[in-house]
């Protein structure tokens, strides 16, 4: 779970709109080499993505030819504020001071011919390719009428989207029907509409991240309230946030790793909710091998998710909202004074967020 100071950050973010973090290229290749043969001969689109500061630019860019890419599509948008004005990486030909920028690579050059693609030639392209880079007439908003008509034109979507957006941008690509692989909170998975994708197995966690914190580049007017927050030597500020996930429909071999169970059950260490008919179990790690009706775990079990070996039932969220429980007979748990649907109950106390669980055979 995030710290309080974390949380204040995310929030405060979500609200103003401004959620420009920029994602660590270590964190990004991490993830990425879990999928490399998935994107040979695909159009890759960085929809939320200013190219003149993204790492997901400048990774897919750099291995352009290594990926065996088709079409690398990024966008800029009006309300970045980096457009037009910092530029650690190139200068775009064709670009016209802050206005929304569209970049599209089809073929990266050995300029230097070292025998490898590298930023350098990346460099070169955008800087004396007028073609590479068209203005755009709108926004640049994932959900603006150009920006989704080049969705369409995409296999995959990798990025970092917006916190506070989360749900409308991947109820946008589940419409679209796009393959994605982005980075979100991990109590995304609460979200109804996102848990129903998890569910029916359309939605899964990513390889690379299943705990501790995660350093995001921040905008210079960004505040540094949380902890963990610093400024490096060229006065970049960054933040670390906890609780940080890949989302993806992308496959990947260890998500079909089973589980390693050690444990017995017992009734006196597996008690059961006051209020359905599971059993409570804390840690993932205790998931008892011997027992095979519903079992309320953490949202974190989703890291260790395989679904050969488990069937999610649903899940009973902690005071959320009704219209955010997704979970079958649950209707014995909302609380008809304040109309909060409570979740599961463990001796009159109402537990953290669970997912729903049973062994398959």
């Amino acid at each position: 779970m995030e710290t309080k100071s974390q949380n204040t950050g995310l929030k405060k973010a979500g609200v103003a709109k401004k959620d420009e973090f920029y994602t660590q290229l270590v964190d990004i290749e991490k993830e990425l080499k879990h999928y490399k043969k998935q994107f040979r001969g695909k159009v890759v689109y960085c929809n939320c993505d200013d190219p003149y500061e993204s790492n997901f630019f400048k990774y897919f860019a750099s291995n352009f030819n290594a990926l065996g890419l088709k079409k690398l599509i990024s966008t800029s948008y009006s309300g970045s504020p980096i457009v037009g004005g910092q530029l650690p990486l190139f200068e775009v030909a064709g670009s016209k001071g802050k206005q929304p920028l569209k970049i599209e690579i089809k073929k990266v050059p050995d300029i230097d011919k070292d025998g490898s693609i590298n930023l350098d030639d990346v460099k070169y392209l955008l800087k004396h390719d007028k073609n590479t880079a068209t203005p755009l007439k709108g926004s640049g908003d994932f959900r603006s009428e150009e920006c989704i008509k080049l969705l369409k034109e995409a296999d995959i979507v990798v990025t970092n989207p917006p916190f506070s957006l989360f749900r409308e941008y991947v109820a946008q690509l589940v419409e679209h029907n796009k393959k994605f692989l982005i980075i979100g909170n991990v109590n995304a998975i609460t979200y109804k509409e996102c848990f129903k994708l998890i569910k029916d197995n359309k939605l899964w966690l990513g390889a690379s991240i299943h705990s501790g914190d995660r350093e995001f580049r921040v905008p210079d007017h960004y505040p540094l309230e949380a902890a963990g927050s610093r400024v490096d030597e060229n006065g970049n500020k960054y933040i670390r946030v906890k609780g940080v996930r890949w989302f993806t429909n992308l496959d990947y071999e260890e998500r079909h790793e089973n589980l390693v169970l050690y444990k017995k059950y017992s009734p006196n260490e597996y008690p059961k909710y006051d209020n359905y008919n599971a059993i409570e179990v804390s840690k993932t790690a205790d998931i008892p091998m011997n027992y095979k009706n519903a079992m309320g775990v953490p949202i974190t079990f989703l890291d260790k998710y395989n679904p050969e070996q488990f069937e999610i039932l649903g899940l009973a969220n902690d005071k959320r909202e009704i219209d955010k429980a997704f979970i079958q007979g649950s209707e014995f748990n909302l609380d008809e004074q304040h109309k909060r649907f409570v979740g599961m109950v463990l001796n009159k106390k109402a537990t953290y967020a669970r997912i729903l669980i049973k062994q398959k055979k």
